[in-house]
């Protein structure tokens, strides 16, 4: 009798649902729902500290990973391109990962290679936003952290900037966690020095970006996605090494209607070849700004290593394309 008044009063279950374990306390009629953490809750606030194992990055990973693709990879057995990435994000530590990552260090491997006349104009770089003097910069510049993606502030006309909000996101950016390394374990980001960087604005006189991002295989460029209407509908249109449309959709984007200038193509594809020659798996992106080319970045996991095909068949035929058999063999 006692003990069931006592469980009308207070009891203690563990339930499922949505497939997230949950402890329910019941008291006086009243349920109070309490979400279990998992072992991947559990690692990911472990996720900078950096003793956190091999396993426990795998672990991490695969779960991102299958999350966002739709199957559980193989990351030690990788065949498609995905997973080969991922792969190589644990297992190759090449110094020139980090230079070329560096958005203010792979200025000098461009001008090396290709040449000074393909970056866009420098404006200027400083270690903290206090040294920033926003009267010396033009009404139109791009702010950026070097060691981040997708962390720009993009400034088209000047006297609507909120400097203080400007210098409180650049604050955050260079603050440990920010490192783009913690978002996927990309590896090339982990050792980079932050900085600030600011460069001049460009766009095409109607106001778009027209985007080349050529996927190179050990120097060679076998695919070409090309971006335009960035900030209106972005579409994306993917080209085989011959400059035929492909279809291919990648990461959710779109496609449409377009025609390439075939001689520009082909430049920016020889200069995309020579950035990307020690490497055996990069993508190399260029601008064209009304007939002049600039390079945008060289990235080593395209989208995270977690962007989806359509059709799924495509991660599969440009992961034929990486050959992991050399860094395989030094492991």
């Amino acid at each position: 009798m006692a003990k069931s008044l006592l469980k009308n009063i207070f009891a203690l279950e563990n339930i499922h649902l949505n497939g997230r374990k949950y402890k329910v306390i019941t008291i006086a009629g009243f349920k109070i729902k309490i979400r279990k953490k998992t072992k991947l809750d559990k690692l990911l606030e472990r996720k900078y500290d950096p003793k956190l194992s091999l396993r426990d990055k795998k672990y991490i990973i695969e779960h991102q990973f299958e999350r966002a693709v739709g199957y559980k990879p193989n990351i030690d057995n990788p065949r498609s391109f995905n997973e080969k990435l991922q792969w190589l994000k644990l297992y190759n530590e090449d110094p020139l990962l980090t230079k070329c990552a560096d958005k203010y260090l792979v200025r000098d491997y461009v001008k090396e290679k290709i040449g000074e006349e393909y970056l866009i104009p420098l404006l200027g770089v400083w270690d903290s936003p206090d040294e920033i003097d926003f009267d010396k910069l033009p009404n139109q510049f791009v702010l950026k952290v070097n060691w981040g993606s997708g962390q720009n502030i993009i400034v088209k006309d000047k006297s609507k900037l909120d400097i203080e909000e400007a210098k409180a996101k650049l604050r955050e950016w260079l603050k440990p966690h920010s490192n783009h390394y913690y978002f996927g374990f990309e590896w090339c980001y982990k050792n980079i020095q932050p900085k600030i960087i600011a460069e001049k604005y460009i766009e095409q006189m109607n106001g778009d970006l027209y985007d080349y991002k050529f996927f190179c295989f050990n120097g060679k460029a076998k695919i070409l996605e090309f971006i335009t209407d960035r900030y209106t509908n972005q579409a994306n249109n993917f080209f085989d090494k011959n400059l035929q449309k492909l279809s291919l959709q990648y990461d959710g984007k779109r496609n449409s209607d377009i025609c390439l200038k075939k001689e520009t193509t082909l430049s920016i594809k020889q200069l995309a070849e020579k950035l990307a020659q020690p490497f055996n798996f990069a993508r190399t992106d260029f601008y064209e700004v009304n007939n002049k080319i600039y390079f945008g970045e060289i990235t080593f996991y395209s989208a995270n290593g977690i962007g989806k095909f359509e059709p799924v068949e495509w991660d599969y035929k440009l992961g034929e394309m990486i050959d992991l058999s050399g860094l395989k063999n030094k492991k």
